[in-house]
């Protein structure tokens, strides 16, 4: 299993619209990708502009379907309005 933290920056005053349109993008993922196991959103309790997305894919094939599917560009472009540059991504290997 692939694990992914990416750490999301949003706007000032942006929290509310980009987490509406996360929750658009999650129940895509959750309904047409099969290898993902987890994609969800949390906002840190230091800072309310910062969230991180936790993500869990079967393989590398999965992240790839992730990345390569519509709804990830399309929604991923619109929530690219509300953040405050890119967001940092970091990959790790699931242990259990």
């Amino acid at each position: 299993m692939i694990a992914i933290v990416a750490t999301v920056k949003v706007q000032d005053g942006k929290g509310p619209e980009f987490e509406a349109v996360f929750g658009r993008l999650a129940a895509a993922v959750r309904a047409d990708e099969p290898g993902n196991h987890l994609y969800q959103l949390a906002r840190t309790r230091t800072d309310a502009q910062t969230y991180k997305v936790l993500e869990l894919y079967s393989d590398e094939a999965a992240v790839e379907a992730h990345r390569a599917s519509a709804h990830f560009r399309d929604i991923g472009r619109e929530m690219g309005s509300f953040m405050a540059g890119r967001p940092e991504v970091e990959f790790l290997d699931a242990i259990t």
